[in-house]
């Protein structure tokens, strides 16, 4: 594939079901056509796996009486956890934002229900051997091929409709490695625990198994965040200021590739894929199958709350959103706070007292420091308190709320990140380094309020910081280099109705406009790869800074046919 056709399928590499996609020498075979597979074909492929060949109904199809799955005792509970991640995960074939199906069967029997926007066949791996032979089926027969865990994705990366899907979810092993691990191959020991998880593990079962270990592992902020997809797009953590990305604290990878081979990467073999696998995208140089990470030992908690508010009409309001902005650097590197921030415009006050206003704007933020107390706190956010005193007195207020964890797994249990599935939106994202932090807080808070537009608001996630910018991963890896000198990633989002094609493109267009003067400020970041929008211009900068050469010659060197990310 040429570098133009390929700049012009990025809308489908993240997979977007209505985007028109080039491919290397023809489109793949669909449901229906003369190319498509026959029954035979398939009754072969389920019987090299076991019988594990699954070809699910549309999950929402239970609250249609015209589906053959109509179920009315069912379909409560469908509608039930429809927002929920969990539920999501737990289906084969469903995924937690809507127009990936493009709406085509949601649990309301009022909109209109059909398969067309989902797999058509799906292989429920368990093994190696399960992912290879969906692999090489794919590649032999030209069926477009994709990857589910938990559906847990913002760019709808675990769908396609008309496809053959491999289910990796109930590929969840878990082996501790206590003091040391021998690389395969070559057999070299590196010192550190570390923990061989499958490709289909979510976050929640490592963190609950590593906490029986008195360790932690960097991952992310929901329950159901799947390690396959998370440290293939680099894996942002709370954790990830003091450890570095979850993508950099991968130390071996088994990989089914395009070619159907069962490979085990690490510094020492198959070097490049290896370097690929941790940064490059998900399910575009194969399917991870086992994952080997770092733990750490896991710290004390000491959790956080804080709002640095004014009343949304003060005039001063950019001021005070660019001021507590600028300390992010401070608090991150002084004090070791990570966490998640949110700069509102406007809102109703989430904490609610006698006498303290009804609506806020300003700065709020949800976050931890490890190993110190409530103290420490206090100390660090004093100079920040004193400003705010002397700047806006009387006009703009600091409150801290903190409570103390006997570790990372106790603080996760009541904190893990607890939002809405089963709609339709879209994100926005940008990594923000300290100098744009620190630089003109005019054009700061202008950008910050511009990014507010969508929503009202913008979120400053704190998960850069000296511990990804300071980080060696071992034979190096794919991460935007942007990455090493960020300290917030920055992100808006905003929904849309289902079945309006025109709000959503104006979607789109409102939050791609929104970002444009952050853009502007940042001209050599970037992007966090996992959570964006799908269709940034310069989606080769954007994503991968100045690896995407290196990426890309990598990629025809392993599917050369493009059996994956191809119409």
């Amino acid at each position: 594939m040429h570098l133009e056709q390929l700049v012009l399928s990025i809308p489908c590499l993240l997979g977007s079901a209505s985007a028109s996609c080039p491919g290397t020498n023809s489109c793949k075979a669909a449901p229906g056509s003369r190319a498509w597979p026959s029954p035979g074909a398939w009754n072969a492929l389920n019987s090299t796996v076991g019988g594990r060949l699954l070809a699910p109904a549309p999950p929402g199809a239970v609250c249609h009486p015209d589906q053959p799955t109509y179920n009315p005792e069912q379909c409560p509970a469908a509608q039930r956890g429809w927002s929920s991640y969990d539920w999501h995960a737990a289906d084969p074939v469903s995924m937690m934002m809507d127009q990936f199906a493009n709406d085509t069967c949601l649990p309301n029997a009022q909109y209109p229900c059909s398969g067309k926007g989902y797999p058509t066949y799906v292989v429920n791996a368990t093994t190696a051997s399960h992912v290879k032979a969906a692999v090489d089926f794919a590649r032999k027969h030209t069926v477009r091929l994709v990857v589910k865990s938990s559906g847990h994705d913002y760019l709808g990366r675990s769908n396609a409709p008309g496809s053959l899907s491999i289910w990796v979810h109930h590929m969840n092993s878990i082996e501790f490695h206590e003091g040391n691990f021998a690389l395969a191959g070559s057999g070299k020991v590196l010192k550190g625990s570390a923990v061989t998880v499958g490709g289909g593990t979510e976050m929640y079962d490592i963190y609950t198994a590593a906490d029986a270990h008195n360790q932690t592992v960097v991952g992310g902020g929901a329950k159901s965040v799947s390690v396959g997809g998370y440290v293939s797009g680099g894996g942002h953590s709370t954790l990830a200021p003091r450890y570095g990305l979850a993508a950099d604290n991968v130390i071996q990878v088994e990989v089914v590739t395009p070619q159907g081979q069962i490979l085990i990467t690490n510094e020492d073999q198959h070097s490049d894929l290896f370097w690929a696998l941790r940064g490059g995208g998900g399910s575009t140089f194969g399917v991870m199958t086992k994952v080997t990470m770092w733990t750490h030992p896991t710290p004390k908690i000491t959790s956080l709350s804080w709002m640095g508010i004014t009343d949304p009409k003060s005039p001063f309001l950019l001021d005070l959103i660019a001021y507590l902005s600028s300390q992010i650097p401070y608090l991150m590197d002084k004090g070791g706070l990570s966490g998640y921030n949110y700069a509102s415009l406007g809102m109703k006050n989430p904490v609610p007292a006698p006498g303290a206003p009804t609506d806020i704007a300003g700065v709020m933020g949800f976050g931890f420091v490890q190993d110190k107390g409530p103290g420490f706190l206090q100390d660090i956010f004093k100079p920040i308190n004193d400003t705010i005193k002397q700047r806006w007195p009387g006009q703009a207020f600091l409150f801290l709320i903190s409570e103390e964890f006997p570790t990372f797994h106790a603080w996760f249990d009541k904190n893990y990140d607890q939002a809405f599935a089963g709609n339709s939106s879209y994100i926005v994202s940008r990594l923000v380094d300290g100098k744009t932090l620190k630089g003109d807080p005019k054009a700061l808070g202008k950008a910050i309020q511009a990014a507010s537009l969508p929503s009202g608001g913008m979120s400053l996630f704190m998960v850069g910081g000296k511990g990804v910018q300071n980080a060696k991963p071992r034979g190096g890896n794919s991460v935007n280099p942007a990455w090493r000198n960020t300290y917030v990633h920055a992100l808006s989002a905003t929904g849309f109705p289902p079945f309006n094609k025109t709000a959503e493109q104006e979607t789109i267009k409102l939050l791609d406009s929104s970002m444009e003067p952050l853009r502007a400020l940042t001209p050599k970041a970037g992007a966090y790869l996992n959570e964006a929008l799908p269709f940034e211009k310069d989606w080769q900068h954007t994503f991968w800074g100045s690896n995407y050469e290196r990426l890309l010659k990598i990629k025809r060197a392993v599917d050369p046919t493009d059996v994956f990310w191809k119409r």
